[in-house]
């Protein structure tokens, strides 16, 4: 067992659930900033559900289908991630997983603003439930999967925002050939 100072609890020692983390998010597609998360959280418990959100008022790009096997895909050497999806309240998926802590990643002041409130509504809606935000590496502080999408649209290259099996499927979506890199 890990030592820790008299007084102190290492996030190892606490109930066996608290080693199942949940990151949730639609995820389409999934970008370098979500990959920065995943590897970082990865690093912290003992297994990470990466969960796509499976949300019928939206009109996402790849089904949830293609998301889960693209984040398949980007995980594959992350023996302690496992993908999945759900289209509940994600504290109760949560309590159906075992899991009690999630995963947001936070780029700014904005950000956090929204994820608190989030946070705070999780909480009340189960007080076992904790949120840990994680702040991104500030190299992709301005990335988001929408900003994605515009620029792949229009054949703009991608290829320093998404994962190589992503920026091939976004190809595929739009029909572009690969997209020259400026410079």
């Amino acid at each position: 067992m890990p030592r820790t100072r008299p007084g102190r609890t290492s996030m190892k020692e606490l109930e066996p659930n608290r080693r199942i983390a949940v990151y949730p998010g639609s995820f389409d597609p999934v970008t370098l900033g979500h990959m920065d998360i995943i590897r970082r959280a990865a690093k912290q418990f003992d297994k990470l559900i990466v969960a796509v959100l499976n949300n019928t008022s939206k009109n996402p790009l790849f089904t949830v289908e293609e998301r889960k096997a693209l984040l398949e895909a980007v995980t594959s050497d992350l023996p302690n991630v496992e993908i999945d999806s759900f289209r509940d309240l994600l504290v109760r998926y949560m309590k159906k997983r075992n899991a009690n802590v999630i995963i947001r990643g936070i780029r700014s002041v904005s950000d956090f603003e929204y994820e608190l409130q989030l946070a705070s509504t999780n909480h009340r809606l189960d007080s076992s439930i904790e949120t840990i935000f994680m702040m991104t590496n500030p190299k992709y502080s301005y990335l988001s999967s929408s900003i994605v999408k515009e620029i792949a649209m229009f054949h703009g290259d991608v290829s320093e925002l998404v994962p190589p099996e992503v920026e091939a499927a976004l190809r595929v979506k739009f029909a572009a050939p690969k997209a020259d890199k400026p410079g």
